[in-house]
């Protein structure tokens, strides 16, 4: 990984500010000690220290620990101490009154957070202590502006039949920005409590009653991470621009649905260390008398080459 992608986060504002605040808002000066779990170039292991951390340890097994390292020593930090690891290979790890990881993805879990910081909480957080972030809720929207999906359309327009590539790109999640104008009412379909849910398989079911004809495109997913209570980090296309964006997630064709009709939205993941990020998702088309129009099911597994 290039540095560069470590000076987006360190652009990206609204990141850096709303972890400054849940920071400030839980350490004691010269009292509470930190663990900064994938902690990249430092920044929030520095915020830690600047704010008055007696001592904090800073986890990481990417290359970008040598640069964490330099950065350390050239801003005098002398109660920031490197640990060249994954947390969850650390033997007898110094015990903190905070844990703060910032390792999060446009798919929120695709870091694995969840597998890290429930081993965080049972081996490294001292009885009493808190996690930053502690919640995270993802939300999905069915998209019905067809600006996205269009992008599709290409593989029509060759003069071959490249339906066995469309297909496989369709399989597919992209990173993209969303307007609210395009989106239906978004719902919740998962809830994580960091360091207390250690399953990584995660599920949800979601349906809208539609008030009035709409195409459906795809679903738009995104999340909310809840750093401490009242201070939240969030993905949505009304919130404040991150270098986070939205996830679109296609369908394999457009939904044409009527007025009191049911759209019903399907999602589940499996993220693990081991295992990588598996994604699929499922939709449903169920008109005004409750009878089943057309589903479709896509799986991110399938939108890989052989």
């Amino acid at each position: 990984m290039r540095i560069e992608y470590h000076r987006t986060l360190i652009a990206d504002r609204p990141r850096n500010e709303a972890f400054q605040k849940a920071l400030a808002s839980v350490i004691r000066e010269g009292e509470t000690t930190v663990a900064d779990i994938g902690t990249g170039t430092g920044l929030l292991a520095l915020m830690a220290s600047k704010l008055g951390a007696r001592d904090v340890y800073l986890y990481e097994v990417a290359e970008v620990g040598a640069v964490a390292e330099a950065l350390i020593e050239a801003n005098s930090a002398q109660n920031c101490h490197l640990i060249p690891c994954h947390s969850t290979e650390m033997v007898e790890p110094p015990q903190v009154d905070v844990i703060v990881s910032e390792t999060l993805g446009n798919y929120a879990l695709e870091e694995h957070i969840i597998e890290t910081l429930a081993d965080a909480k049972a081996r490294f957080l001292k009885p009493g202590g808190v996690m930053i972030p502690q919640r995270i809720v993802q939300y999905v929207a069915p998209v019905i502006a067809p600006r996205i999906q269009n992008e599709f359309a290409v593989w029509d327009e060759t003069g071959f039949d490249m339906s066995i590539a469309r297909t496989m790109s369709l399989n597919n999640i992209y990173v993209r920005t969303l307007k609210p104008d395009e989106l239906l009412a978004a719902k919740i379909w998962d809830t994580v409590e960091l360091g207390s849910d250690a399953d990584g398989a995660r599920s949800g079911e979601v349906s809208w009653q539609l008030a009035a004809d709409a195409t459906v495109y795809g679903f738009v997913v995104w999340w909310d991470a809840e750093l401490v209570p009242g201070i939240t980090l969030s993905t949505a296309p009304d919130a404040a621009p991150t270098h986070w964006e939205q996830l679109y997630f296609p369908l394999l064709s457009p939904i044409a649905a009527k007025s009191g009709d049911t759209i019903h939205a399907i999602l589940q993941s499996h993220t693990s260390q081991e295992g990588g990020t598996h994604v699929a998702w499922a939709a449903a088309h169920v008109d005004a008398n409750g009878k089943e129009v057309a589903q479709q099911s896509l799986n991110l597994d399938n939108g890989y080459l052989p």
